[in-house]
Order: C-alpha cells, then sequence, then structure tokens
C-alpha cells in the first residue's frame, strides 16, 4: 500500500466540519418603552443567536460563496475575500479586500467600520473575540453540502429580510436537483474526486460538498469508505492501491489555483505505479481539471452550475 504525503492545505470553506442549521429565523423583539426600537436576531450554523439593531448594511465576507449568496439575495458587501486575481463576483470587485477564513485583516475590518462579518464554523470561531472586540458581529456558516447551501441562502435572506428571495433561490436549486434526479438511471460512473496543490492530494469523500456534488450529480464515489483525515474530515488520503482496485472511470482534480500544475504533479506521482495506466480514467484521458469558482471552493448559488457541469462529465462517460 503507498501513500502520497500529506500537507496542510488552506481550504475553502468546502474543507470546513458542517454545524447545527440555522434557527427558526428572523424573530422581532420590540423594546417595551420603544415599539420602533426592533432589533433582527438571527440563529448561525454555531447555534448562536446574533442580533443587529437593524438590517446590516455594511457586509463583509472571507468567501466568495457569501459573497454571490448576499448579492443573489439583492445585497452588497463592503468587503470581500483577498485574491490574487479578479474577484470571483464581478459585482464586488470595489469591495475592500479583507484576507480570507485562513487569515482575517481586522484593521480593514474595522476601518470599514463592518456590521457583521459572514466566517465559517467551525474555522472562525476562534476570531469571534477579536471580530466584537473591533465593534463588528460575526455570524458563522458551513458549506459541506448542497443542503447546507441552501441553509446558507435562507439565514442570509434572513439576514437582509429578503425571506421571498431566498425561497426563490432555493426553489431554483431544487428544481435543477430534480432534473438531474430524474435523468440519472444505469450504472454510476466510478470516480476519484481530488483536492490539491503541487506536492499535496486529498480523496474527496462524500461529507464534503464536491462528494455531495458527485452523489447529486449521479456519480459512484470510489473513494467514499476512505477514513477521514482528522484535520480535514471531509476528505481522505489517497490510497493508490485502493484506487487502482476500484478502477474510477473518471479522475476529476479541484484546486484554488495553478490547475494544469496540480494535474502534472498528480499525474506524474500516480505514475510511479505502473498499474496506474491501466485505469479506465487513463486509458480514455478521462483525467479532468475542475474550475476552481465551481469546485475549489463554496460556488453559492452557482452550485446549479456545478451540478451541470458534473452531470455533463458523467454522461460522457457512459
Amino acid at each position: 500500500m503507498w501513500h502520497i504525503g500529506m500537507a496542510v492545505l488552506l481550504l475553502g470553506a468546502a474543507g470546513c466540519s458542517p454545524g447545527p442549521s440555522p434557527g427558526s429565523g428572523v424573530t422581532a423583539a420590540p423594546s417595551e418603552a420603544k415599539p420602533s426600537d426592533t432589533k433582527l436576531s438571527v440563529q448561525d450554523f454555531a447555534g448562536r443567536s446574533v442580533t443587529f439593531p437593524a438590517v446590516p448594511t455594511k457586509i463583509a465576507a472571507l468567501s466568495n460563496g457569501d459573497v454571490d449568496i448576499i448579492y443573489a439575495l439583492g445585497g452588497k458587501v463592503v468587503g470581500r475575500p483577498t485574491s490574487a486575481g479578479p474577484a470571483a463576483v464581478k459585482e464586488a470587485a470595489g469591495a475592500e479586500q479583507i484576507g480570507s477564513t485562513h487569515g482575517i485583516d481586522l484593521e480593514k475590518i474595522a476601518a470599514l467600520d463592518a456590521d457583521v462579518v459572514l466566517g465559517n464554523h467551525p474555522l472562525n470561531t476562534k476570531d469571534i473575540p477579536s471580530v466584537e472586540g473591533i465593534g463588528s458581529k460575526m455570524l458563522l456558516t458551513s458549506a459541506n453540502s448542497i443542503d447546507e447551501i441552501k441553509k446558507q441562502i435562507t439565514l442570509f435572506g434572513q439576514l437582509l429580510q429578503k425571506e421571498d428571495k431566498a425561497r426563490e433561490l432555493n426553489e431554483s436549486i431544487d428544481a435543477k436537483l430534480k432534473e438531474i434526479g430524474s435523468g440519472s438511471t444505469g450504472t454510476k460512473p466510478r470516480v476519484l474526486l481530488v483536492y490539491g496543490a503541487p506536492g499535496t492530494y486529498m480523496a474527496a469523500l462524500g461529507s464534503s460538498l464536491s462528494g455531495d456534488i458527485l452523489a447529486k450529480a449521479g456519480g459512484e464515489n470510489i473513494a467514499a469508505d476512505y477514513p477521514k483525515l482528522e484535520s480535514y474530515p471531509q476528505y481522505a488520503q489517497l490510497n493508490t492501491e485502493k484506487i487502482i482496485q476500484s478502477n474510477p472511470q473518471l479522475v476529476l482534480l479541484m484546486s484554488h489555483g495553478n490547475p494544469e500544475k496540480v494535474k502534472d504533479g498528480f499525474l506524474k506521482e500516480m505514475q510511479q505505479n505502473a498499474a496506474w495506466n491501466s485505469l479506465d480514467a487513463v486509458k480514455h484521458n478521462r483525467v479532468e481539471v475542475l474550475p476552481s469558482d465551481l469546485f475549489g471552493t463554496n460556488p453559492g448559488t452557482r452550485v446549479i452550475e456545478a451540478l451541470d457541469r458534473l452531470k455533463a462529465l458523467l454522461q460522457a462517460v457512459k
């Protein structure tokens, strides 16, 4: 048995543990003295009740999926994740870059006087005291499944008091799932989902967002029973012997950047085992790099596009 060595990856929101679902929603709590002093209260994925004096207008988001959902609901952000390239959500291009879920720039958030910072549960739990210390609130969510993305949409709809729009967005996702489900018949193609960077690779489990998208699109995840990693419970260490035994028909790679370098590095490592070239996926040249904006991180409402993309790849195998 041959294992590929692991290293720490800066994962997007798709690589973190799921938390509790949002609560029942917005509650109005008028003051007895002043009926006009209505407060907005929502429950985040950590089970925390977070209260605002009014609908937040200065929103800072640490993941692109959160930014996407806020704009899809008709809102906007003053702070977005730091990126070396163009903004993932072009409407947010003018927003200040404030770091990521792995490293928050508190000075920039303080300068923005943000009403709320949208972070990840449980990754940003430790940052709550620091964020509250500069006068902002922190709302924690996660996106390890399509269902959790829908719950994010519901929660942010409550936050912005755009519940009707949130329901509309979720209905669109449900419609896409129904459409894809009705067309998924016959044998499921065997797929290996790999998340990585040059020299570091992990197999995505069914508990990851990409694993859930694969299952919903009609594929069989050959790594579904691999032991999860303690640091990244939605992923597992690659096992070349098991991969060869499962003989995937399709190998899909996910990465934050340098997709071709990731692909070349992965193939170089795998080809050290002579049996690798006997795999169906290799013989038929079905080793693909998935778009990073749809699979390398939480795509938000664009999960519909991710489902379509994966469905098309699976259909090409049949």
